[in-house]
């Protein structure tokens, strides 16, 4: 992946305002925001798709899966992020560290791992340009 494009997205990244409300005692969640989606010029039939996460304190993601062909870097801009994906153990994530999900993997933990501070995170999808959805929440 060209390092510009992380660069502009993570700068662009950092001038989104955090947004999340809980609404009638609702648990907190994450609110979503894009970051970057474009088609990627020398993979044709692939797109760069890159989201801010913002998690208020104590939210957290549904445990969910992605489109069957994202590829995704996801790096920490603030705050602590709880994750867990597929059988690896659930590991929390500081400013400045990231990992990786493979296509069709399974996102069973996704959480602010502070009650008290908000997180924000940063992730980058490869994904085929003909996938409209990036997040699919597991069925209940």
């Amino acid at each position: 992946m060209n390092r510009t494009v992380f660069v502009v997205a993570a700068a662009a990244a950092a001038l989104i305002p955090p947004t999340a409300e809980s609404a009638h005692g609702a648990p907190l969640r994450e609110t979503v925001t894009v970051a970057a989606d474009e088609p990627i010029p020398n993979l044709p039939g692939k797109r760069l798709a890159s989201r801010v996460v913002y998690y208020p304190p104590g939210a957290s993601s549904a445990p969910h899966r992605h489109a069957r062909s994202a590829f995704i870097y996801a790096y920490v801009l603030s705050g602590e992020i709880r994750s867990q994906v597929d059988d690896e153990p659930a590991r929390v994530y500081r400013p400045g560290e990231a990992w990786f999900e493979s296509p069709g993997a399974h996102h069973r933990v996704s959480a602010n791992a502070s009650d008290t501070e908000p997180a924000r995170l940063l992730a980058v999808f490869i994904v085929d340009a003909a996938d409209e959805s990036l997040t699919i929440p597991d069925p209940r």
